[in-house]
């Protein structure tokens, strides 16, 4: 098992956007917590887009707070990505 399957290595975070300002980091965890943001996403019908780069810029964002302009552009991509996988 590579380092990068490593399930204790592996990294979540959770955004939420309602179309006020930016989206925020509301979830961000390693390991067991990210396996149960993960599982959360799953029960609740959440889309998971897989981007490690990404998850790992925005665990450096403090919970609650908006994402720096930065970001914005791969942000986007994912909520198109969600768009897309709930049909809209």
């Amino acid at each position: 098992m590579s380092a990068d399957e490593d399930p204790r290595r592996r990294l979540a975070v959770a955004l939420h956007y309602d179309h006020a300002g930016a989206p925020r980091v509301t979830a961000k965890g390693r390991g067991v917590l990210a396996a149960r943001i993960l599982e959360l996403a799953a029960e609740h019908g959440v889309p998971v887009e897989e981007d490690a780069a990404l998850a790992e810029a925005l665990s450096q964002i403090e919970l609650d707070r908006e994402i720096p302009i930065e970001l914005y552009e791969a942000v986007a991509a994912v909520l198109r990505f969600i768009l897309m996988a709930r049909g809209r």
